[in-house]
């Protein structure tokens, strides 16, 4: 019984130490936290969770990707959709996505141009199981329904990159999606989750022991990948093999906040939504009234480097989930609420911006 004792002891102190150095650190509960540029923002209504926002330069057209996420945990089959807004009016928010192929419950998307084509890819958690919707993109953003893409090894998507018009990448941020392993999997940080790629024709994990991947996206000229790894505060780059889609792992970027959706500026910076208190951000989940504070962080991928942009603290945007830039304006998304928040100028805060990074 004494040995018993012991080993239970010893358990108890090797929990402990794991939650003290590993778990307070990645949650951000001891970070401090101040408000940053939100003042200068304006609210712009879309609909509930808008969580995705990608930006077509030729149009100048913000689509966003939005779902009631609520909804669809309280088991309400409530229609999500693409909606779009012009990025220097944003007055006039339009729903571009149709209705005619199913149920959509829309998460991460992508816009792919090329050959004269444009394709906007969605991740769909449709409730006869996960698929990716590709749309073809008309006059004023107005999206055709092409296809829906599933396959075995896309079992739990969250974000998407598309590189061709009917190849892409996908996130499974995670491994388990119930039972014991997928709370360990969670409270832990366990390496469950993955990539996956789809070449057109055949869809396959291309990565694996990934820690609740989320966003991926890729560098202005293809040849290098990045996925955020949520429960690491940190973004995976990887070179590409144009030919065969294979990824080999560069280098790893540290990131201030848990990063969520990653976006990338006409420059090349990266601009990574994100949840800077996961506590905070958990009972949000759970209860709309709890805040969830906003973070917006722009990473120089040749050096690593962050800067702090947004930061709300006081729930006028909870749980910001992206941050897409084009050019001086700056539009986030949240998980869940019904709004954007439009930054217009951002280039005027570049060099003063960040005095919390």
């Amino acid at each position: 019984m004494r040995l018993f004792g012991w080993i239970i002891g010893a358990a108890a102190l090797a929990a402990a130490a794991y939650f003290l150095s590993v778990i307070i650190p990645v949650s951000g509960m001891l970070r401090p936290l101040n408000d940053q540029l939100v003042d200068r923002c304006r609210p712009v209504t879309v609909f509930p969770g808008a969580e995705d926002v990608t930006i077509d330069p030729d149009s100048n057209l913000a689509f966003v990707s939005a779902d009631d996420r609520r909804a669809r945990f309280a088991g309400k089959e409530v229609q999500g959709g693409i909606y779009a807004f012009d990025v220097d009016s944003p007055d006039v928010v339009t729903k571009v996505s149709p209705d005619n192929f199913g149920p959509f419950h829309p998460h991460g998307i992508s816009l792919w141009r090329g050959d004269g084509q444009k394709r906007l890819f969605a991740i769909n958690h449709a409730p006869d199981g996960e698929k990716v919707e590709i749309f073809d993109v008309g006059p004023a953003g107005a999206l055709t329904h092409l296809e829906s893409v599933a396959f075995a090894a896309m079992h739990s998507p969250n974000d998407i990159l598309g590189v061709g018009p009917r190849a892409f990448y996908a996130t499974n941020d995670r491994g388990y999606k119930t039972g014991i392993l997928s709370t360990l999997e969670a409270w832990l940080a366990l390496p469950f989750a993955s990539l996956v790629y789809f070449d057109g024709e055949n869809g396959r994990k291309i990565v694996e022991g990934l820690v609740f991947a989320n966003g991926v996206n890729q560098t202005p000229d293809g040849t290098a990948l990045y996925v955020a790894e949520f429960l690491k505060r940190r973004i995976n780059v990887y070179t590409r093999n144009p030919q065969s889609g294979a990824l080999t792992l560069k280098k790893r970027l540290k990131v201030k906040t848990n990063p969520d959706n990653i976006e990338v500026a006409r420059d090349g910076g990266l601009w990574v939504g994100g949840h800077p208190r996961v506590f905070d951000f958990l009972k949000h989940v759970k209860d709309p009234a709890h805040p969830a504070p906003s973070e917006v962080v722009r990473i120089y991928p040749h050096t690593g480097e962050n800067k702090v942009f947004f930061v709300d603290t006081k729930g006028r945007l909870n749980a910001s989930s992206v941050g897409a830039v084009w050019d001086e304006t700056l539009i986030v998304g949240s998980v869940f609420d019904d709004r954007v928040m439009v930054c217009p100028m951002v280039k005027i805060f570049l060099e003063n911006a960040g005095q919390n990074s």
